[in-house]
Formats: structure tokens, sequence, C-alpha cells
């Protein structure tokens, strides 16, 4: 038996699977990984953590699988996306914790860097023009200049040439191949704000606005490829495949022709619409990301809305406020209502994502009154996660009808954690109108990675062969009608906008965890 190894490094754990070559998870195996909070807004992690929390998952899945490296193909890696590690090149030592994406203490430095021109253009129509994404503090960029401002010695040592940079991705190879490959590929580096998503380079004008020297970045390679060997841990195995999180669940989802979407539950939603190979440029701060690149192809684009509390909203339903046991007794709570009983939830928790970026937006419940009972708070989360991501998707085609293209979404493909709530997701097809489709594993993101790696490897001769594998396990179909569904949305457009801006009003600055 062949087997393809999936590292999947997230937010909150480090998890690795082997895939058989029907594309089938046969093991999986996972470490907990936690999250440091300084201070209010602030989120790190210790990088060494997670590359033993890595290490240890993927000793953990050979070993209870009884496979050794030499039964296994390839192996792909997947990452928690723009998660900011700077190192020392001689001792391969970490300068500072890892800044994780959820930091935003660069909120205000971004702020000031958006008064800014650059002959006399914007340097937020620089950043959108060259890289796809809008200047936030979601990204690696900013998250580079604090560490080497805030580390003594860290900017001189960089400008020297001693240190490196890595997204999640390039510090697990670093590690895996001793040090002997710094490398990312082309869907994580499109998250830094450093990198040309036209010409497929780090772009100099970029790292001049920000002020950070090029020899801190890794070279960037296709996404399936022979991308190092590793030394540590799975020694002699291939690394074959790399991919953000987003993308890997894009490509693992089989979404491999313009139109097709996909949307992960998990601590937040990603909502991810193939383009095909030209970028679509968004008119509703969404942003344009490199989808994939495969070896001899053109780079694949697609459309993201990032939506940054999804699970995160259950969790706290669960432990700030006590109304939930388990995460997964939400669904039966919230279906022991017929309705939300006219309360809508925004969850606003950490600032709005897209479409709206305000990091000053804050969480809202509107509708209480003396006869509302948990059942309805909880069946108004349920339907916010589910209005959240209808709004993206809504403005992904708009997107993509004025760009000129004929995109057109016939159904949206899940996974993630809350995929498996069926309410949830007949509220998502019901608020779409289109129908949603559960894919046939919940390990999307990892199986992404591994198909990358198999191709590579040979066990997938091509796409279509790998798209063979795909299943489905459920199929949720609007039941709604469409009088029901403008209402629900005008509702929740006006309960966002009361969310607007609310730490400004109060006060307070930057958001929260």
């Amino acid at each position: 038996m062949t087997w393809i190894l999936g590292l999947d490094q997230g937010t909150s754990s480090s998890r690795a699977i082997l895939v058989r070559p029907d594309g089938t998870v046969h093991h999986s195996a996972s470490r907990e990984l936690p999250q440091i909070y300084p201070q209010p807004g602030w989120v790190e992690q210790d990088p060494e953590a997670i590359w033993s929390s890595q290490a240890a998952a993927v000793r953990a899945v050979m070993v209870e699988a009884g496979v050794n490296a030499s039964q296994i193909a390839a192996a792909g890696i997947t990452n928690q996306r723009e998660t900011t590690i700077v190192w020392d090149r001689e001792t391969g030592r970490p300068i500072a914790n890892a800044i994780v994406w959820q930091d935003r203490r660069t909120a205000e430095y971004c702020r000031e860097l958006a008064t800014q021109n650059v002959g006399g253009k914007s340097v937020e129509a620089i950043l959108q023009e060259k890289t796809g994404l809008i200047l936030d503090a979601y990204f690696s960029a900013s998250k580079i200049r604090w560490l080497l401002d805030h580390v003594p010695g860290a900017m001189e040592r960089a400008r020297a040439g001693k240190l490196a940079f890595g997204t999640v991705d390039s510090w697990l190879v670093w590690k895996l191949t001793g040090g002997r490959r710094h490398i990312t590929d082309g869907t994580n580096a499109s998250r830094t704000l450093l990198f040309n998503i036209h010409t497929l380079a780090w772009d100099e004008e970029l790292l001049q606005i920000f002020d950070l020297p090029s020899s801190l970045l890794p070279e960037v390679v296709d996404s399936s490829g022979a991308l190092g060997t590793p030394t540590e841990v799975i020694p002699g195995v291939a690394i074959a495949g790399i991919a953000g999180d987003q993308q890997a669940a894009l490509f693992g989802q089989m979404c491999l022709h313009p139109g097709m979407a996909k949307n992960t539950y998990g601590t937040g939603c990603f909502l991810m619409l193939q383009t095909g190979n030209k970028p679509v440029t968004s008119r509703h701060r969404l942003l344009t990301t490199i989808a994939w690149r495969l070896p001899g192809d053109s780079p694949q684009y697609a459309i993201e809305g990032s939506i940054f509390v999804a699970g995160a909203a259950v969790q706290w339903l669960r432990d700030g406020l006590g109304i939930l046991n388990s995460a997964a007794e939400i669904e039966t709570l919230a279906a022991s209502v017929a309705d939300n009983g006219g309360v809508s939830f925004v969850p606003a928790l950490t600032g709005l994502g897209a479409p709206h970026w305000d990091p000053d937006a804050r969480g809202v419940m509107l509708g209480l009154t003396r006869g509302t009972t948990r059942g309805h708070i909880a069946r108004a989360v349920l339907e916010a996660l589910a209005l959240q991501v209808t709004e993206v998707l809504r403005a992904m085609e708009s997107d993509a009808l004025e760009a000129g293209g004929s995109l057109r979404v016939r159904e949206l493909r899940v996974d993630g954690g809350a995929s498996a709530n069926n309410l949830l997701m007949q509220m998502q097809a019901d608020l779409l109108d289109l129908p949603v489709l559960r894919s046939g594993s919940a390990e999307a993101t990892a199986v992404g990675a591994c198909l990358l790696a198999g191709l590579h490897a040979g066990v997938w001769q091509n796409t279509e062969q790998a798209e063979r594998q795909w299943r489905e396990s459920a199929r949720f179909v609007p039941q709604m009608q469409a009088e029901e569904r403008n209402r629900r949305l005008k509702i929740w457009s006006e309960a966002v906008n009361r969310a607007h801006h609310w730490a400004k009003i109060t006060g307070e600055t930057g958001a929260r965890q």
C-alpha cells in the first residue's frame, strides 16, 4: 500500500493524516496547540510548539496506522496562513513568538500607511493592484515590520541577511529539512502583502512601502513538485505539495473549474470562488488570491471572503455565556424553537471581516424580549453564520459580473467542523438559494495537500483522475420562499449597520479576542 501523508498545521491544533490512493482518509492524529494572549487584540504562538505539535501528530499517525516512511509516496503540507515567524538563519531559533493571523496589534500602523501616497497613487491602491489584498493587520507584512521594530537588534540583523521570515509552511519545511530549504508556495506568498500576483514574484516597491529587506524572504515554488527531502521526523519522504489551508481546501473540494465555490466552517468562515487563470479584482473589498499553481501551468486564482467569527461564536456561547455544554449541542437547542423569536445576532466579536473590514465593529444582539430563550439565541447564532456566508458569496458573484466574467455559482461545497450541523447547512441552502454539498471527507484541507503531493508522486496522473476521488456525503436543497429570504437579508443588513464602529463610539480601538 502506498500512502500520502498530509501535515495540516492549524490555528488550534496540528493534524496529520494518511490518505489512500482512492482519496479516502485511512487514519488521522491531532495535537492541540495553545495560543498566547499577551494583551487584548494580541495573539501569539510559540514557533517551537508549532513544530513539536506537528512532529508529534506525524509520529502518532504513523505509529497508530503501523506505517513507516518507506511506505509513504509523498507528503503535503497545509497551514494556517498569514501567521508570521522570523528566525535566525544560523541557529534556527525564532527571534520571538509567532504573530498569529488573528492578531490586531498593527492595525494603527496600517491606518497610518493608508494615508500615504507613492508616486501620486495611494498605498492602498498600490497594494490592491499588485497583491489583490487590502491594507489590513490580518496579513503578514505589518507583522514582520512589528517584529523587526520591537525585537532588539532585529532590524540590523535582517538588513545583514541573518534573519529569515516565513509563514508556517516555510517554518515546517525549514525544520523538516534541517534548515536546508527556505521556501513557500504562491498561495502563502500571496497572503503577505509583499507578493505580486501578476508577476508571481516578490515586489521591490511593496518591500519599500513596508521598509523590509528582501533577504528575509523565502523562495517561491509551485504548489506541487519536488519541494524538499526531510531529514527529520519523516527522513527521505519527499515534500511534494504545499498550500495555505483555504486554498488546500478549495483543491481538496475539487473546485477545479471557474465558478466552483467552497466554504470552510472553522473558527472563522473562509469562502472561495475559483475564477480560473485570470485574477478578478474585487469592488466589494474581497480578496483576490492565488488558488494554486501546478508545474507547467498558469496559476489559478480565486476570490476569497474571510469571515473572522464562525465556530468561535458557538464556542463563545459555550465558554463565555454558558448557554451550551458542548458545541455540538447547538443544533438540538436551535431546533427546539420554530424560529429565532425576532432575535438577530451579528458575530463581530473580533471586528468584521469581508466585505466590511471594520476592526471597530462589535458584536450585537438585537430583538431581545422577556420571551427570548436559549433556543432563540442559539438559532440566531446559527442564522448569523449562514447570513455572513450569503453576504460574501453575493458580493463575489457581483465582482465576477462587473469584471465582465460569466461566472455563475451553481452549488456550494462545504467542509469544516460546523458543516456537520444539518440545521445550519439547511439554513445556508435556503439563504443562498443554492444546493449545499457536504464533502465526503471531514479533512478536505489536509486531503487537498495530499492531492497536490500525490499528483507529483504519480499516485494520480492528472487532475481529472484526482477529481474522481471527490464525493459528497449530503446535499441540502433550498426550501425557503424568495420573499422570506429577502426579508431576512434586509434585517441582517440593518443589524450589521448597528454593529459598525461601535468601538469608536465607546472610545475603544482595535479588535479584541
